[in-house]
């Protein structure tokens, strides 16, 4: 009786070691990916000039022409049209980096709720970039988060999201891109709208009963061309961080045969630390 209960401990001991350990190895050898994934997630910026994009006519309305008015009315209604295509492709990308992060940690939690958010698709728009093959990847990656997500990730593993995600994510991380350089033009010819009227006008408003006017005309000048320096500074940071998310991937997508290895592991944690001070150099606001 002894002999054989103690036959049982040991077994159940063999048992608990053999898996556990397994569970912890497994834990500690994603935990990179888990914090790439994180802070790819957390990155921030785009959905803040994705705004600032659509309510470009907001700000530039009172230096405006009449005739210019008309046409600025036109491109609002375009920008507002497509802001929140735009902004689905952030969603997209952003819920993809999520579900990757809950695939390598050891929680398992519910993102069904976020499926709702993605929107019903996304249509091309010629003078932003967005061309069909975003469209298509749109609709690949959307479609590969709704089959793990409602499947509760049922026989998903990293490499499995990372092989079957990763053609779809670089795309749409490549319009992302596209996006912020077309939100940097728009808001470089903002600037030129703005600023401008103030460098035609000020030198010729000399006269001793302008003085006042003039002097807060400059103030409001310097403010706005200090607005315009953080937000170009903003569009950089944005689309360096872009960069980071898909050079990363792409190390984990060439990497799937070793995937715990060393040396991937030491990048992924150097993107990550990137990633991180790219992100607070976005919330920073100073030039």
């Amino acid at each position: 009786m002894n002999a054989s209960r103690s036959l049982t401990v040991c077994a159940a001991l063999a048992v608990s070691l053999l898996f556990g350990g397994c569970a912890s190895t497994g834990k500690v050898s994603l935990s990179e990916v888990r914090e790439f994934a994180d802070a790819s997630a957390k990155l921030g910026g785009y959905s803040e000039l994705s705004s600032r994009f659509r309510d470009t006519y907001v700000r530039e309305q009172p230096y405006l022409t009449a005739a210019a008015d008309k046409i600025a009315k036109e491109n609002d209604a375009k920008r507002r049209a497509a802001y929140d295509d735009f902004q689905s492709v952030q969603k997209t990308v952003v819920l993809y980096m999520q579900t990757l992060s809950l695939l390598a940690g050891d929680e398992r939690f519910d993102l069904t709720a976020k499926l709702d958010d993605l929107g019903t698709g996304l249509k091309a728009f010629a003078d932003s970039g967005i061309e069909q093959k975003h469209v298509v990847a749109y609709t690949g990656l959307t479609r590969l988060l709704t089959r793990v997500i409602a499947s509760g990730y049922q026989g998903r593993s990293v490499e499995s999201m990372v092989r079957d995600g990763d053609a779809d994510l670089q795309t749409l991380i490549e319009a992302m891109i596209t996006l912020t350089r077309y939100y940097a033009k728009t808001n470089e010819n903002e600037q030129k709208i703005v600023l401008g009227i103030f460098d035609i006008d000020i030198p010729f408003s000399n006269k001793p009963q302008d003085r006042m006017l003039v002097t807060l005309a400059k103030v409001h000048y310097l403010n706005k061309s200090i607005e315009y320096r953080l937000i170009d500074k903003r569009y950089d940071l944005a689309m360096q961080g872009l960069s980071k998310v898909s050079l990363g991937h792409r190390k984990l997508r060439d990497n799937l045969d070793k995937m715990t290895g060393a040396e991937l592991m030491l990048t992924l944690a150097k993107y990550t630390k990137d990633l991180r001070m790219i992100r607070e150099g976005l919330h920073d606001t100073s030039i």
